[in-house]
């Protein structure tokens, strides 16, 4: 199994030790940028033309709710890519 694959291993069964880099590594991969915060904020929005924000927090380990969110985008984009 390769570390990609592990890697959404982790996000599938909502591993309580994922870092941000690891989050951010994989919603760019979707095609997500990452803007990064103003005045101090330490939450980092990525955008995708036709998605909504996503807005997630650089502290580490990742809470739960946020490897929610990515794990809903991870499977709604492979389910788009495998209709096309």
């Amino acid at each position: 199994m390769s570390k990609w694959d592990k890697l959404l291993l982790r996000i599938h069964t909502l591993s309580g030790d994922l870092r941000f880099e690891e989050v951010k590594r994989v919603l760019e991969f979707y095609g997500y940028e990452m803007r990064q915060p103003r005045g101090g904020s330490s939450h980092c929005t990525f955008r995708k033309p036709g998605r909504y924000p996503v807005t997630i927090p650089s502290h580490e380990p990742i809470k739960k709710v946020y490897v929610e969110l990515v794990r809903d985008i991870v499977e709604m984009e492979a389910g788009e890519n495998e209709n096309n």
